[in-house]
């Protein structure tokens, strides 16, 4: 399925070139092929089962000479980076119908030459300015139905037609840098008349680029100041400024986010030492009263002589009992506490000889 044909351009000298068109359609290719002639370079592989995954980039790095490539109504999901590096012949791209929904920063890395991209009707919600930086030749750009609700103002300098119609815009303040670059720069909106707001209610009667804006969004975005400068340069404002305001949002909401984290944390202290220190109360009486009960200490010698009066029950003076050194009483007395209350309330001394006391008495 693949045609050649002869194409002779003169200019200094007479150069001759072979166009080699191949049209692999409704093949159901769930891959790429790999089999194509590598001096292809006019490639439409429309109306397959192609994802355009690792496989698929691999493969079609190898076509090299590439100028077109239509990829219509296949199943591509996802534009990884450098998925079309090696293709820096390339002219025309064309991916509509799919189910696109991410595009990455570098997917169009090394389309220099890009002339004319579509991708048109697929699931695009979001897309990243910087994406079109390497397309330095852009000249169309189409996006109509996808599900946009906003757009950030491309840097292609060289950019002369734009699609955008079938996309749920959100005429809020939040459009009014695209509006003023619709208006100011040389960029043909095409389409205009059905390129309309789906957001808000009252707005729904406009176009994109005519819908009227109250001062309070001029004030919330200012137009440039560099108004009476190349255009180019003019979009490079517009962008930036529109870069730092996202920057400032999203900034905010993280140190709204941090300080909330913050307060939950204080608060869970706070209840947890409050349980701490009401437990602490409660248990300090019952912890009082056990260290106390510990709080002894060695009874001197005359109070060791009126214990012992009073656990031998002798009523007479303690000159009247019979001396014993100093270690018999210290050895005595230092058993004084271990002394075990029974459960008549009397207190059974087990080193006083009962014998000694019957003969003392």
């Amino acid at each position: 399925n693949c045609a050649k044909k002869n194409i002779v351009s003169f200019s200094i000298s007479t150069i001759s070139f072979c166009e080699v068109k191949c049209n692999s359609t409704a093949k159901n290719y769930s891959l790429i092929p790999a089999n194509i002639s590598k001096n292809v370079t006019i490639l439409d592989l429309s109306y397959n089962q192609i994802t355009l995954n690792i496989t698929d980039t691999r493969v079609l790095q190898t076509y090299f000479l590439l100028s077109e490539l239509y990829l219509v109504e296949n199943k591509v999901t996802n534009l990884f980076n450098n998925s079309f590096s090696n293709l820096s012949n390339l002219e025309i791209l064309n991916i509509c119908r799919n189910s696109i929904h991410t595009i990455q920063q570098s997917a169009f890395t090394g389309l220099h030459k890009l002339k004319k991209l579509y991708l048109c009707q697929n699931k695009i919600v979001q897309l990243n300015p910087k994406t079109f930086l390497p397309l330095k030749n852009l000249i169309l750009l189409n996006l109509h139905g996808n599900l946009i609700s906003y757009f950030d103002v491309p840097q292609l300098f060289h950019l002369e037609f734009i699609i955008l119609y079938g996309n749920p815009w959100n005429c809020s303040c939040s459009l009014l840098n695209l509006q003023n670059w619709l208006k100011t720069s040389n960029v043909t909106l095409e389409n205009e008349s059905i390129t309309m707001c789906s957001y808000p209610d009252i707005l729904k009667c406009y176009n994109i680029k005519t819908v009227p804006y109250k001062a309070e969004c001029y004030s919330k975005f200012p137009s440039s100041i560099t108004e009476d400068l190349h255009i180019p340069f003019q979009s490079i404002s517009n962008s930036t400024f529109n870069n730092s305001l996202n920057n400032l949002t999203r900034n905010s909401e993280h140190e709204s986010h941090g300080k909330s984290w913050a307060f939950l944390v204080g608060v869970v202290v706070a209840v947890v030492m409050t349980s701490l220190l009401i437990s602490i109360a409660i248990k300090c009486p019952v912890w009082y009263n056990f260290l106390l009960s510990y709080n002894h200490h060695r009874l001197e010698e005359h109070e060791a002589e009126t214990y012992e009066d009073s656990f031998t029950g002798n009523p007479s003076s303690p000159s009247q009992i019979p001396d014993t050194n100093s270690e018999e009483t210290t050895v005595i007395f230092d058993q004084l506490h271990s002394f075990v209350v029974d459960d008549d309330g009397f207190i059974e001394d087990k080193y006083i000889d009962t014998h000694e006391l019957r003969e003392e008495n």
